[in-house]
């Protein structure tokens, strides 16, 4: 989503998540801020004039300020609040991606909430984002545009409350905005969120068998060398890869599996 932004708005991005670290840092409450932005981000999707003035250069700032801070003041935490009047301030590309910067921003936060648990986060976040992908009943519950947004999340509840932590509870009910193009893409955005925010990058490594713990953590050290930066590792057992191993990373794909090279062999028995 925040990946295609572009000039003003790419910029705006950087200094509010700049904003935004620094307040967190300073003891402001993770969890209260990214519940906020959440709620004023789908605020601005569903009021269109609200989101035209808001990023209308032509109008002064402090009078977008004012405006915001009347429609929110009391009903958001007041970082929150000024993290909103500084984002009305400044230059978008296009109207959308206020909202989407703010909705970002959420997302930072609730990962923060989570504090030293972010590993736990990151594994929760995918195992939930499996489980809705290979699920067939679950994923369209869960997509499924007849069922209420309250009945969706009360769905999500019942499955994560109590064995979850709150943050993963959080972003799998936001997941259910309608922002990202499906709830698992979305589940798999917030991991990426949730890894970046650490200074790490995600690898999913497909695998036949499970990884015993040692080579785990030595596929792990021998990923990190190569990125340079340390890896979170998520691992999808498939037993079509037959043997071998493929991992991603972003988009850097190593494919070792043995189906792979079978397909390589016939490609070329046939060519």
């Amino acid at each position: 989503m925040t990946s295609t932004m572009r000039g003003a708005s790419a910029d705006a991005l950087a200094a509010l998540t700049s904003e935004l670290e620094s307040r967190l840092q300073g003891g402001a409450d993770a969890s209260r801020i990214g519940d906020d932005l959440f709620t004023v981000s789908s605020v601005l999707r569903s009021e269109p004039a609200l989101r035209r003035v808001a990023t209308d250069v032509s109008v002064d700032a402090s009078a977008k300020a004012g405006l915001v801070t009347e429609i929110f003041a009391g009903k958001v935490d007041q970082v929150s609040l000024d993290l909103l009047t500084s984002a009305v301030g400044r230059r978008w590309t296009v109207s959308r991606d206020l909202a989407d910067a703010l909705e970002h921003l959420g997302e930072i936060s609730v990962v923060r909430s989570a504090g030293n648990e972010s590993g736990r986060l990151a594994d929760e976040l995918f195992a939930f984002g499996q489980a809705v992908n290979d699920n067939p009943g679950l994923r369209d519950a869960l997509s499924d545009p007849a069922r209420s947004k309250s009945d969706k999340a009360a769905l999500v509840g019942s499955l994560l409350d109590g064995k979850a932590l709150p943050a993963t509870v959080t972003l799998a009910r936001q997941a259910l905005s309608g922002t990202y193009r499906t709830v698992g893409a979305a589940l798999a955005a917030y991991q990426h969120v949730a890894a970046t925010v650490h200074g790490q990058r995600v690898a999913t490594v497909r695998v036949a068998h499970p990884l015993s713990d040692a080579d785990r953590q030595r596929l792990t050290e021998a990923l990190s060398r190569q990125y340079d930066r340390q890896i979170h590792l998520n691992v999808v057992v498939d037993p079509d890869v037959l043997g071998g191993i493929k991992v991603e990373v972003g988009d850097d794909v190593i494919d070792g599996t043995v189906a792979s090279r079978l397909d390589e062999a016939r490609r070329k028995l046939a060519g």
